[in-house]
């Protein structure tokens, strides 16, 4: 029977030389062959590169910015401690500022001196760089064009600058946890004073709730109840990481004492966060095991009712039956989240401009309550897309590490933390629901900590992470494709 044979699947012969000359050449044919199979596996496995096209290779971090992260890190305390609230003083009152702005400065000289190039270029630096342009573009035609610029030159675009710096300041894991301890014992210092708060029934918010901590970041009992539930899985992370006893025992303490900062918010939003992140670990942890993710659920819902004040219940069935909360807190969070979603569809292109909403078109002079909304409303369907994926973006990347170390769990040092982050940003992203918060601090820290933590992980294994698709999973695990031998003469009739 005849074969036929792509040409690349062998190389043309030609007429074989006398015996007496065959044979003194017979270690030059040997190489000729051992040339042509080399080749023509060369060329194959370049179609098939060709085909699946080449991976970009991962940066290797280079050691610097040392001062840059003392100044971040100095910032960062600054921030979350808010002297200036608490200690007015003409110095505290630009206290962060002024360190702000020491930091990019340091920031700025030490990225060209040492890359060459204003910042590195992850996925989620080309997001946040186009949704900046986005509401810069928006400006000239919001309603307000003041209004807009006064909310784009505040919090939005500092926020914005030091997610840029985080990025390319953070390069070792020892500036990650460092970060990281400022957050934390930030949520655990708020957690503390609001049981306290309770304890002495000092509980300001409509009479029994838990206030936030003065008038900036936390100064809102939402916006403090959401810096502790994106705190919560970096402590349960923190306690599965751990080696030692005794380091267990005081994580899972500080995660106690979080939930009870949550408890005693009554936000409902963070409650929702809190949940979705027990359910999520629930699923990772126990794998395999419905019955174990079941009971590990049901045990983490019995604590939460154990510990869960008077009148919890009845706060959280608000959510579905609006008349059962008293100051009508969810019949205007909803007429704000339909009103909201209007004005979006009534102006697709670049909204009514960042923070034209509540003044000017708002039914009650309230914020949206809904951080896709505030931003599909003021910025436009183009902004809102450009916002979700910043956001989903590292956490489909954190799930591809989670599925690379899960194998070596227990020696990773990475397969922990990364759950944690993965587990952080999705209660951000249920918890923001029901929070105007897309141009706050919040969102920024977050995405930084998981593009800093993803690059720490390519610098340390060679590799880069890529979001597959399911399909390319099953993929990867039917194994490599077999092509035959490329060796294999063609026969002859």
């Amino acid at each position: 029977m005849n074969r036929s044979y792509e040409k690349e699947d062998y190389q043309t012969v030609s007429r074989s030389r006398p015996r007496e000359a065959a044979s003194n050449s017979s270690g030059d044919n040997r190489a000729k062959r051992k040339s042509v199979a080399v080749n023509s596996d060369a060329s194959i496995t370049g179609q098939r590169t060709s085909v699946l096209s080449a991976a970009p290779q991962p940066t290797i971090l280079k050691r610097g910015h040392a001062l840059s992260f003392a100044a971040l890190l100095l910032f960062t305390i600054v921030l979350y401690a808010r002297p200036a609230e608490f200690y007015p003083s003409p110095l505290t009152n630009y206290l962060a500022l002024t360190i702000g702005l020491v930091t990019l400065a340091l920031f700025a000289v030490t990225q060209i001196v040492l890359e060459g190039t204003p910042t590195a270029r992850p996925r989620e630096v080309n997001l946040v760089l186009l949704f900046t342009l986005t509401a810069l573009l928006s400006i000239p035609l919001a309603i307000d064009p003041a209004i807009a610029w006064g909310e784009f030159s505040g919090t939005f675009i500092r926020g914005v600058l030091i997610f840029v710096v985080i990025v390319n300041v953070v390069r070792t894991e020892a500036r990650l946890n460092a970060l990281l301890l400022v957050a934390v014992a930030t949520a655990l210092v708020l957690s503390t004073i609001s049981i306290n708060d309770y304890r002495l029934g000092l509980l300001t918010i409509e009479g029994y709730r838990a206030a936030g901590r003065g008038t900036g970041l936390f100064g809102n009992t939402n916006d403090m109840a959401l810096h502790l539930v994106t705190m919560l899985p970096i402590s349960i992370a923190l306690f599965f990481n751990s080696r030692v006893l005794p380091l267990k025992i005081i994580h899972a303490i500080c995660a106690a004492i979080m939930m009870s900062g949550i408890l005693l918010s009554f936000s409902r939003g963070a409650f929702l966060g809190m949940l979705v992140v027990f359910v999520f670990f629930a699923f990772r942890l126990v794998r395999g095991s419905k019955l174990g993710m079941v009971l590990l659920v049901m045990t983490a819902a019995t604590a939460i009712l154990l510990l869960a004040p008077s009148g919890y219940g009845t706060r959280l069935l608000s959510i579905f039956i609006p008349g059962l909360d008293p100051g009508g807190s969810a019949d205007s969070r909803r007429g704000e989240l339909i009103r909201s979603a209007y004005v979006a569809l009534r102006h697709p292109l670049l909204g009514v401009g960042m923070g034209n909403y509540q003044p000017l078109m708002s039914l009650k002079g309230l914020v949206t309550h809904n951080s896709y909304t505030q931003v599909a409303a003021e910025m436009g369907m183009t902004a809102l897309a450009l916002y979700t994926m910043f956001v989903v973006t590292p956490f489909r990347k954190l799930s591809a590490i989670t599925r690379e170390t899960f194998g070596v769990r227990k020696d990773s040092r990475f397969y922990y933390l990364a759950l944690g982050l993965q587990a952080s940003l999705l209660a951000f992203m249920v918890s923001s629901f029901f929070l105007s918060v897309a141009y706050s601090w919040n969102v920024y820290y977050l995405v930084g900590y998981a593009v800093c933590f993803r690059r720490l992980y390519e610098a340390e294994t060679g590799t880069l992470v890529v979001i597959e698709t399911r399909k390319d999973r099953k993929k990867k695990k039917r194994g490599p494709i077999s092509i035959g031998n490329v060796n294999e003469q063609p026969a002859t009739a």
